[in-house]
């Protein structure tokens, strides 16, 4: 059966990740399980966080929304770099595919592999709030919780691709992902509300896009958010548009195919 060239594309990506499945959804997997154990039980007994039943339950939707967009961003940036090492990236400028299509593809399939991990985390953290609470984790609001998830992987997955067809080799990846990537997430209101920070950081914080993003989620899990939702769903949509033009704007340039 044939398949148009852009199903193609995501197709191999999709492929790619579920090849090797312990270390792209098993091994971020385990990290939330420690993150939860860690955090959320043995030291979030001791912490108390108004307007939240438990620390437990504010931190499980900043694990969620962490492991949907590091993931998304993680898939189509390494993949990028691989397929630059292989020499497989430039053989796209050889087939019918038109750029949009190409970064759509890449786009598409970092949103599958963040929203597999987020979802097996809020799995883990549903059955960890029933064993320790007694208690179902809700989804207060679905569509609000898909939407903040979706817009998200969306826009990390294309600042993977932007970002991995810039570096020219792994170490630049690595840190980029090192540099900013994961201070940008750890400063976005995973482990701490915006309400326990210093007037200042609580001002910078509002310049950091993934702190909107996990308060989008939070609010769509729990009915409570440090911001307001209009303003997080216009930012976090806001911040897929640039990053999706970086990645057509890039991907037009030309000049990293390869190595």
């Amino acid at each position: 059966m044939r398949i148009s060239p852009f199903f193609g594309v995501l197709r191999r990506e999709v492929l790619r990740y579920l090849k090797v499945p312990y270390q792209t959804i098993g091994s971020p997997l385990i990290n939330s399980l420690l993150y939860l154990f860690i955090f959320g039980l043995s030291l979030g007994r001791n912490i108390s966080l108004p307007g939240y039943p438990s620390y437990l339950l504010f931190l499980i939707p900043g694990l969620i929304m962490m492991a949907s967009l590091k993931n998304a961003f993680d898939n189509a940036a390494s993949s990028c770099v691989s397929s630059k090492y292989a020499g497989e990236l430039i053989d796209l400028r050889y087939v019918p595919l038109t750029i949009p299509q190409i970064a759509w593809g890449y786009a598409l399939a970092g949103l599958s592999r963040g929203l597999i991990v987020a979802l097996l985390t809020y799995a883990v953290g549903f059955f960890l709030v029933l064993g320790t609470q007694g208690q179902i984790l809700p989804i207060a609001h679905p569509w609000v919780f898909l939407y903040f998830l979706i817009i998200a992987s969306l826009a990390f997955s294309s600042l993977g691709l932007a970002i991995g067809m810039w570096a020219k080799n792994f170490d630049a990846l690595t840190a980029i992902s090192t540099f900013l990537l994961m201070p940008l997430i750890y400063l976005g209101g995973v482990f701490f509300s915006l309400d326990s920070l210093h007037p200042f950081w609580q001002k910078t914080s509002h310049f950091n896009p993934i702190f909107y993003m996990i308060s989008g989620v939070r609010y769509g899990l729990l009915g409570v958010s440090d911001v307001n939702l209009g303003i997080a769903g216009i930012f976090s949509l806001g911040c897929f548009l640039l990053f999706h033009s970086l990645a057509l704007f890039v991907l037009r340039k030309g000049t990293n195919y390869h190595w």
